[in-house]
């Protein structure tokens, strides 16, 4: 589903028959203006996406854009003014500000883990960690807060976590048979191996025939310890409960990259309204 038909139907969902707060008190010729006001400091993200949320509404809005998207903003800055019928403000209103306050929210968090390791080459990543048919916003707007995206979902990328391992009958199984497939299927597809401990290590490095190895649950020393041994034979990636308190510690290790999952599923909406004047 593309951005423009989940807009689509968020407005179904919302507005269904009608509008009838803003249909039973609002006359219909009435026309008026309102702006985007910042309440907290952040970085803002889904301008565009507010845009379209109310020209879907009613085309003839006219949107005045007065920040981009990745701006770093401040309480009582104004991120965009829309000027036209009243009752299609009052119907968008929401929508618009449901979408920019997570989105924000999101490239503001983004941006905290992002600069707190800042100096050192580890990049910050997101996860799969997502609001379901919502993964392409959440993912811009970590790009937006300077952060990276991980894989985007379970077919461009393979990641063979504990379970697979597990369920496959251990680490070197779950490798050859994961090759095997993509070959058979004329797949080209990176391979990532979770490990859990310095013995699965070993056996990912034993096998080889991948390209990232994720580090879970280490401690920012048993990281250190790990990426001796990898010799920078294969990209890294620490994971596991990893805050805005300890990453720095785990980037100043060398590590490539640091997945956050609290990135997207654990993220405060950034504050925000939309005032009439």
């Amino acid at each position: 589903m593309n951005i423009k038909d989940i807009i689509r139907e968020a407005i179904a969902e919302d507005v269904g028959p009608g509008d009838y707060s803003s249909l039973s008190t609002i006359p219909k010729d009435a026309q008026n203006s309102a702006k985007l006001l910042i309440k907290e400091d952040g970085i803002i993200a889904g301008i565009d996406i507010a845009q379209e949320v109310f020209h879907q509404v009613d085309s003839s809005i006219v949107f005045e854009k007065k920040i981009e998207d990745g701006t770093v903003v401040k309480y009582g800055d104004v991120g965009f003014i829309v000027s036209g019928s009243a009752i299609s403000i009052l119907t968008a209103e929401r929508l618009a500000l449901n979408f920019m306050q997570r989105m924000s929210g999101i490239a503001t968090a983004t941006n905290r883990y992002v600069k707190a390791i800042e100096g050192t080459n580890t990049k910050v990543l997101d996860t799969r960690k997502t609001t379901p048919l919502l993964r392409e916003l959440e993912k811009y707007s970590v790009k937006v807060g300077g952060g990276e995206n991980h894989r985007f979902a379970l077919y461009d990328m393979i990641m063979i976590k504990d379970n697979h391992i597990d369920f496959a009958g251990g680490i070197p199984q779950a490798i050859d048979s994961c090759n095997k497939y993509l070959k058979d299927n004329n797949l080209n597809l990176r391979i990532e191996v979770e490990v859990r401990d310095l013995d699965e290590l070993n056996q990912v490095l034993a096998k080889g025939n991948i390209h990232r190895i994720m580090l879970d649950n280490f401690t920012p020393k048993q990281i250190s310890e790990a990426l001796v041994i990898i010799d920078k034979r294969f990209e890294t990636e620490a994971s596991g409960g990893i805050t805005i308190e300890t990453i720095r510690a785990y980037a100043e290790t060398g590590v490539d990259y640091i997945s956050v999952g609290a990135l997207t599923h654990h993220i405060k909406s950034q504050d925000m309204s939309l005032v009439a004047f």
